[in-house]
């Protein structure tokens, strides 16, 4: 059996047991389409964020299709393939599968759809969000995708979350901040740049959601702060350099469409953001909650506290932070526990009794794992998981099917363990001469 993750497993999937067809009435939404599909649009669109692998999202696939079929010409359904298009997933918040969202009159405001999961309820939702446009567009409050040009003409706040940067307030707000920036040399005069504007405003709002301002988009007027423009050798309009902390500005040379933009900033936000956390197995509810909500679980058991002392624990999670720090892209869940405080999980994952350290990857939508067969080092662990990640390496059923049981057990205090304390026993009173002749 192949242990089958990230985008290849899409890539297979797809290849055999796609969801969604050419023959659907249900449109296949990528970043390429996606802008000018939904975003532009003025019709009213239901889109499906899912993963090939996602029991819920293939048991939601026939009542999708026959929605679709049904609000065909007066609803827009499409579908994203969220686990092979990541970036668009994230652009949205989508964090489990099946995410529907709505796009109405504001294609930037997308709304969740917490409805059921049959087609007669998603039609209903479907026809009531369209009431709801239709309405606003005769209160004269609503006008479907707007150019940005207009919105700002009329509005003036489109631009709020882009940061006009000058001469004067740049080194200060940029070079030794903590944060990445995005920033856009631009010439009033420039129609490229005019292009640029409500692209970069609107990724500029949406990347500050979703990445809690660590990444930052701002402009910068050439024409005026020249100082900052000669510094960074500006030759054209619009030019984006990206800074990063202690590093030389790179040249941003991506799409100029704001989910290209969004893109990159999300790949620069998961680049500096900080490794997973590594759990203790302490009680059911952080096994459950880390393992369901991530693709995989790394699950380390590790020698009891009396065979390797504080400091040989300690250098165990050293490498499982490392590791995850290396492959945190991948957002899978790091957990660990001690040996015999979940010996029924260790059975479960063929581990049980002998041979720690010992690692598993458990894939718990599937309740398959596979074993690390090789040292527990950064090594033997790197090569374990970067089989994994493109698709290669044995699996085998969790034992029962399912998690077994987990105690709830006292944290790990950081401290070297202790021995039991054994009763004295008094020998005062016992004549060991006389128990030696019984004996013999």
């Amino acid at each position: 059996l192949l242990f089958v993750v990230g985008t290849v497993s899409c890539t297979l999937f797809l290849a055999v047991n796609g969801l969604y067809s050419a023959s659907d009435d249900v449109i296949e939404l990528t970043p390429t389409n996606f802008n000018k599909e939904v975003i532009q649009s003025e019709s009213l669109w239901l889109v499906e964020f899912y993963a090939p692998w996602c029991g819920h999202c293939q048991r939601l696939t026939p009542e999708w299709k026959k929605a679709a079929t049904a609000l065909k010409g007066v609803v827009k359904v499409g579908a994203v393939d969220a686990d092979k298009h990541q970036s668009l997933g994230g652009q949205y918040g989508v964090r489990g599968f099946p995410t529907i969202k709505i796009f109405g009159a504001n294609k930037h405001k997308a709304e969740d759809y917490q409805g059921g999961r049959t087609s007669d309820a998603i039609v209903e939702a479907a026809l009531s969000a369209l009431r709801s446009l239709v309405k606003e567009r005769l209160s004269g409050r609503g006008g479907g995708y707007s150019s940005g040009k207009q919105s700002r003409e009329s509005g003036g706040g489109d631009k709020k979350d882009v940061i006009e940067l000058t001469d004067d307030s740049f080194d200060k707000n940029v070079i030794n901040s903590d944060d990445v920036w995005m920033v856009e040399f631009y010439a009033p005069w420039c129609g490229h740049c005019k292009n640029l504007e409500p692209e970069w405003a609107a990724a500029a709002t949406e990347v500050k959601e979703q990445t809690k301002g660590k990444v930052k988009l701002a402009a910068v007027d050439a024409t005026v702060n020249q100082l900052l423009a000669s510094r960074y050798g500006i030759r054209g309009f619009p030019t984006i350099k990206i800074f990063q902390k202690g590093e030389d500005p790179v040249d941003y040379d991506g799409g100029r469409t704001r989910s290209d933009i969004i893109a990159r900033a999300l790949d620069l936000f998961s680049d500096n953001a900080p490794p997973p956390e590594l759990l203790e197995i302490i009680s059911e509810d952080v096994l459950k909650s880390t393992c369901d909500a991530h693709q995989l679980c790394i699950i380390s058991v590790l020698p009891h506290i009396l065979d390797t002392g504080a400091s040989g624990r300690n250098s165990y999670l050293d490498v499982m932070l490392k590791m995850a720090e290396k492959y945190k892209k991948k957002m899978w869940g790091w957990l660990w526990t001690e040996a015999g405080a979940q010996s029924d999980l260790e059975s479960s994952l063929g581990i049980g009794g002998f041979g720690y350290p010992a690692m598993a990857a458990v894939n718990a939508r599937k309740m398959k794992f596979a074993l690390l067969k090789g040292s527990f080092s950064e090594q033997g662990i790197n090569e374990f998981l970067r089989e994994l990640s493109v698709g290669r390496g044995s699996t085998a059923p969790v034992g029962g099917g399912a998690f077994p049981k987990i105690h709830s057990v006292e944290p790990w205090d950081g401290k070297d363990g202790e021995p039991p304390v054994e009763d004295d026993i008094d020998l005062s009173d016992v004549d060991l001469d006389d128990w030696d002749k019984d004996e013999l």
